[in-house]
């Protein structure tokens, strides 16, 4: 499962894209809708960065959400998912990611939702 923010128009955006290329039954939902307590996740956690949540229930944070998102899609997404969970590519996309995370208001589709708290 994905887990994104719902308030944030780019978070939503991207999830609609990625929601359109995963297998079928593979959940894509705001964490406003879910019981966040089941997944051992927090207001906090969900609020700073996308989860992949996978069928053991570990859940991974960030860039390694999209990674294993992708990698969940298959063909050259997949491909693309393993290189972004894979060191020294994953250092860069952690990186990457944070830039992404905090600057997300500034990015198309974005309203002040998207703020993250300071």
């Amino acid at each position: 499962m994905l887990v994104f923010d719902g308030d944030c128009g780019f978070c939503t955006s991207s999830a609609r894209w990625i929601d359109a290329r995963l297998p079928e039954g593979v959940p894509v939902e705001p964490w406003q809708s879910l019981d966040l307590g089941e997944l051992g996740l927090t207001e906090a956690d969900v609020t700073t960065a996308a989860y992949w949540v996978d069928a053991s229930g570990k859940a991974h944070r960030g860039h390694m959400a999209i990674g294993h998102s992708l990698m969940t899609a298959g063909g050259l997404w997949g491909i693309i998912g393993r290189v972004i969970i894979t060191p020294p590519i994953s250092w860069l996309a952690k990186a990457g990611y944070a830039v992404v995370a905090k600057y997300r208001y500034k990015l198309p589709g974005a309203t002040d939702a998207c703020r993250l708290p300071n």
